[in-house]
């Protein structure tokens, strides 16, 4: 998360204001958020990497966030779970990478 948000502050900024904004409806309001958030995050190779070594695990917690849209707090056993596959995810050789076009 501490990588994402290094590279795509602004846009986590955003998604999370209008998450917060949104409690009932966010999935909905925030799309085109979400999608920007993605796109930021698609074009770094640490972040890419992430996501493929991670990727079970982030699916299931936004599996878990669509299946409880008035209740993230019941998504932390999949968070806590995706925060340690990244945790565990070997950075060596790219952690300064530049990101890379899309």
């Amino acid at each position: 998360m501490a990588i994402t948000a290094k590279y795509c502050q602004k846009e986590l900024e955003e998604y999370g204001g209008c998450v917060v904004s949104h409690p009932e409806s966010w999935q909905e309001k925030c799309l085109d958020l979400k999608l920007k958030v993605a796109k930021c995050t698609s074009s770094h190779p640490v972040i890419r990497k992430i996501r493929t070594e991670c990727a079970g695990e982030f699916s299931a917690f936004e599996s878990c966030l669509r299946e409880n849209p008035s209740s993230a707090e019941a998504c932390r056993p999949h968070l806590t779970r995706f925060i340690a596959c990244v945790e565990a995810v070997d950075l060596s050789g790219i952690a300064n990478a530049a990101p890379q076009p899309t």
